[in-house]
């Protein structure tokens, strides 16, 4: 079995991850490692949970020669300010014993600290595409000694809308540099993409996109409703031991604290909730006491399915399925049965979600294993207002129709104002006089 010994890394990187517990190198870290150092243009397709950070940062690390200049020589885009703070974190771990200045810049962080310590000097900048873009207008950063560009889970950006932030950045940058691309996934807009700023790019693809983590075991419940979900979700919980780490994921913020207020009575002190409404200080401590194992349960929209390496989670619930891609199945399952250990993934699927069912066994080419529903669950029969059918009121009738003419609409008396005749300004009227007394007065008798 390949270890990093194997590799050409240099002692303090060995040392490092000596430190942190780490031995062999990942499918995805060993052979992307020799691209890379290449200086070729690469694009790393590997599932989630499969090491892709250490993959660009280790070669990326191998080459940093130390340097006093200001600006960064390494950009790293991210699509969230919690993968900002992961993959600085990462950094840190990995550059124990060298001079690595790296820093992170997201929205919703205090700008000004942030331009001094760009201002101060790094080597790598860790950055979402908005704040990258801000810190440029202000001639803080400048991308003049970018040597190195990488892209992190780039179609997760451009679902999240940051399309034009990322062609502006990939337009300013120094045209020779090399291009680093790594996902889970690559669609047609994002192959677009690399087919118009990256250079012969070599494909590191360890397997094909959809396919699972095979250490992952997935079931499914069908369940009629929002409350039976509840309900079923309660049951687990409360009776299965195993669901020690339990990230849970839904389709919108609404439905996230819907389900905190349903469940906090009971379990109030085991629950964390993180979606876009939240507060940056909110979403860092609920990410922070799931990790640490504080809460027993994360609720989470999409914001965090991808990046975030969140260890040892036990179960993954999907309490509404993916709306849009089935891809996004994938990105969700994959926070567990991570680091070769077994997860478990569940689904409570509705009859809504059939055809987005039958997509994601598609893509998996594997049928997800139905379970009964336990006896010991209520199934409610109250709907929220989304579940309730749209019926027409059959008792309103239509109002007879008021118009008089077979081609225009209703007729309308007019008013009294709009009656008066038009007799023009002051001056008309008084020539109108002057005629009138002049006929008046040449008149025969």
């Amino acid at each position: 079995m390949t270890t990093f010994k194997d590799l050409n890394l240099t002692k303090q990187l060995i040392n490092a991850l000596s430190d942190i517990g780490f031995e062999n190198p990942t499918p995805i870290q060993e052979k992307a490692f020799p691209v890379i150092m290449s200086g070729k243009d690469t694009v790393g397709i590997a599932q989630t949970g499969t090491g892709k950070t250490f993959a660009y940062l280790l070669p990326i690390l191998r080459q940093l020669t130390y340097s006093e200049q200001r600006q960064p020589r390494v950009l790293i885009v991210v699509p969230t300010r919690e993968l900002v703070l992961q993959v600085v974190d990462e950094v840190a771990k990995l550059s124990t014993y060298m001079q690595a200045r790296c820093t992170g810049v997201y929205g919703g962080g205090n700008i000004n600290i942030q331009k001094q310590k760009v201002y101060d000097g790094i080597d790598i900048l860790v950055a979402t595409p908005g704040r990258l873009i801000d810190l440029t207008l202000s001639r803080t950063l400048q991308f003049n000694s970018i040597q190195k560009l990488v892209i992190d889970e780039v179609d997760e950006m451009l679902n999240l809308g940051f399309r034009a932030q990322l062609i502006k950045i990939l337009d300013i940058l120094p045209e020779k540099r090399q291009n680093l691309m790594f996902s889970a996934t690559l669609n047609e807009d994002v192959e677009l993409m690399i087919d118009n700023y990256f250079k012969k790019p070599e494909y590191v693809e360890l397997i094909s996109r959809g396919t699972p983590l095979e250490k992952i075991i997935q079931h499914a419940y069908q369940v009629p409703n929002f409350y039976t979900k509840v309900n079923l979700l309660e049951y687990l919980l409360q009776t299965e031991n195993a669901f020690s780490k339990v990230l849970l994921f839904v389709k919108n913020k609404k439905i996230a604290d819907e389900i905190y207020k349903s469940l906090e009575g009971e379990f109030s002190e085991d629950i964390g909730v993180i979606h876009s409404n939240k507060s940056q200080p909110q979403r860092f401590s609920a990410v922070k006491k799931f990790d640490e194992g504080t809460h027993r349960l994360l609720i989470a929209t999409d914001v965090i399915a991808r990046g975030l390496d969140l260890k040892d989670v036990t179960h993954v619930i999907n309490f509404d399925m993916p709306s849009k891609e089935a891809s996004a199945y994938i990105h969700r399952i994959g926070r567990t049965g991570r680091a070769d250990k077994t997860g478990i993934a569940i689904s409570f699927i509705t009859k809504k979600d059939a055809a987005m069912q039958k997509e994601i066994e598609t893509l998996m080419k594997k049928k997800l294993v139905i379970l009964d529903m336990p006896e010991a669950v209520e199934i409610s029969e109250n709907l929220t207002q989304d579940e309730k059918p749209v019926t027409r009121d059959k008792s309103l009738k239509k109002l007879p129709s008021t118009t008089q003419f077979s081609g225009g609409g209703a007729f309308h008396e007019k008013k009294d104002k709009n009656k008066k005749v038009n007799l023009g300004g002051k001056r008309r009227q008084e020539n109108l006089r002057r005629i009138a007394e002049k006929n008046a007065r040449t008149k025969p008798f």
